[in-house]
């Protein structure tokens, strides 16, 4: 089983601290400072949506360049590998996977020399899968779990009302555990209820 951080909605306010986190934590170890998480909300509660690191992990299956991997009981993706053919974006079920690209600092939007002439006006937004920008290579960014910090993930630290939680392997036996015992117990309630009908009749 993986790796992955879980959030609890009841706690979450919406603050979007953790998205912030995450795009600075990212920019400064030179990765895409796009966040690898997006607050949703409804009319009554808010929980920021990222990657399940899925066991079958079907964004990783479908990359023909095998830039997804399992490394360390995550789903780690590597940004320099990344060909922008956005498929991993359409296979997540769950929609975890953005698009992201830098232009090179040197080179300033719409700029146009008697040799280059002026790159044509950024389209209007139509969807991450279909927007383009002149210049900019769209790289594919999911949550990698801020492998690269050894103090880790940088939402989980910063959020301030603790609504995120890393769950390992050891959580889940214990919840699973939990979840045993319960289903006995309800099970054995269940029984002696039986027992009970069966004697009045």
């Amino acid at each position: 089983m993986n790796r992955f951080v879980i959030a609890d909605p009841t706690l979450c306010i919406g603050c979007h601290t953790c998205e912030a986190a995450c795009s600075e934590n990212h920019r400064q170890h030179g990765l895409q400072s796009q966040p690898r998480l997006k607050v949703m909300r409804n009319n009554t509660d808010s929980a920021p949506q990222l990657c399940h690191h899925c066991e079958d992990a079907p964004c990783a299956q479908v990359c023909p360049i095998n830039a997804i991997t399992r490394i360390d009981g995550a789903i780690q993706l590597n940004e320099s590998l990344c060909v922008s053919c956005k498929l991993c974006g359409i296979a997540c079920p769950f929609g975890a996977v953005e698009f992201a690209g830098s232009r090179p600092r040197a080179i300033p939007a719409n700029c146009n020399t008697s040799k280059a002439p002026m790159a044509p006006p950024a389209p209007a937004r139509v969807s991450p899968f279909l927007d383009w920008v002149p210049g900019v290579r769209a790289i594919a960014v999911k949550c990698d779990l801020c492998y690269f910090d050894p103090d880790g993930p940088a939402c989980v630290r910063t959020c301030p009302t603790k609504s995120l939680r890393l769950i390992d392997n050891q959580d889940i036996a214990l919840a699973s555990k939990r979840k045993r015992e319960l289903t006995l117990h309800t099970d054995l309630g269940d029984l002696s209820l039986f027992q009970s009908q069966q004697g009045e009749l």
